[in-house]
């Protein structure tokens, strides 16, 4: 059953999205509550998985990862998926793998530094995979809006 937030749980989240070092009493000033509420609330959030972790968001551009690539996968049948997910799986630079529907079975984000690691990994890593019949990929040229932040505020 899915945890009831209200909107102190919300404004907890916000927040937390925008700045995961905030300490529980910063949390306790921008929310109107004690400190010893605040604290309560989180491993509550944490417990019920809405929190799922915590993480430190890094800068791909700072690290030389400066291709962004959108692939979509071609199974060939669906007993090959487990076979390729176990690849994906595998692979830092697959950020993200989505089954999805339509005309392709999967979509990945994929991040590498340039063209030729991007062919090297597509090429001998991904539809090297039995099963997989073809992929289309889709470079990404600026990324105007990036974030894993949910949109709380509209629950």
């Amino acid at each position: 059953m899915r945890r009831q937030l209200d909107e102190k749980d919300l404004a907890i989240l916000d927040a937390l999205q925008r700045n995961g070092h905030l300490s529980h009493s910063e949390l306790a000033r921008m929310v109107g509550l004690a400190v010893s509420s605040v604290h309560d609330r989180v491993r509550k959030l944490v417990q019920s998985g809405i929190i799922a972790g915590w993480e430190a968001r890094l800068s791909p551009a700072a690290l030389g990862l400066d291709l962004l690539a959108f692939v979509y996968v071609l199974m060939d049948k669906p007993e090959s998926s487990p076979a390729f997910l176990d690849v994906v799986s595998q692979v830092p630079e697959v950020q993200e793998c989505h089954h999805i529907a339509g005309d392709w079975n999967f979509l990945l984000k994929i991040r590498v530094r340039n063209t030729s690691e991007f062919e090297a990994l597509l090429t001998n890593r991904l539809k090297s995979v039995p099963g997989v019949i073809r992929t289309h990929t889709v470079i990404s040229l600026t990324s105007h809006k990036d974030t894993a932040a949910l949109p709380v505020r509209s629950l």
